[in-house]
């Protein structure tokens, strides 16, 4: 699927009633999310298995974009992802992981790497705290919104 089919299912979209749209083809995942208040939100991943494509409606949402960090307890927060990919926890098979359970950070420290459609993206931190959890395994493939650390805040 190329950047103008991308846009005509965007515009197809924004003048239908449908809420979202999800579109797995071979070696590709579209997932389209819209929402009255904010404009159109687009997933876009490597697919994990070849599988037909198939449109699905759905009634309208919350907002489709999520803080990366959000409050679990009074001084826990959970890193989540902010898309679907694969999870790194160094930046190649040879490097340090970025963090370990104990390590302290800081906001733009960077704690994982999720790599999707061959680009590899930081996921840096928002807060000063200390990882408490580590939530997702090397090379596992997440979802958006999905936690990833648990940290306890500064």
């Amino acid at each position: 699927m190329d950047t103008k089919e991308i846009q005509r299912l965007l515009d197809y979209i924004a003048k239908s009633p449908l809420a979202e749209v999800s579109i797995e083809t071979e070696g590709l995942k579209v997932s389209v999310k819209k929402n009255s208040a904010v404009a159109p939100t687009v997933t876009v991943a490597a697919a994990p298995a070849p599988v037909a494509a198939a449109p699905v409606a759905a009634p309208a949402a919350a907002p489709a974009v999520a803080p990366a960090a959000a409050p679990v307890a009074d001084n826990l927060y959970t890193v989540k992802s902010p898309m679907i990919g694969t999870f790194y926890r160094a930046a190649g098979p040879d490097k340090e992981n970025f963090v370990e359970v104990g390590s302290e950070i800081e906001p733009g420290k960077t704690l994982c790497m999720i790599e999707a459609m061959k680009l590899f993206n930081d996921i840096d931190a928002e807060i000063s705290g200390k990882i408490v959890k580590i939530l997702v395994d090397n090379a596992s493939p997440v979802e958006f919104d999905q936690p990833l650390f648990l940290v306890e805040k500064a």
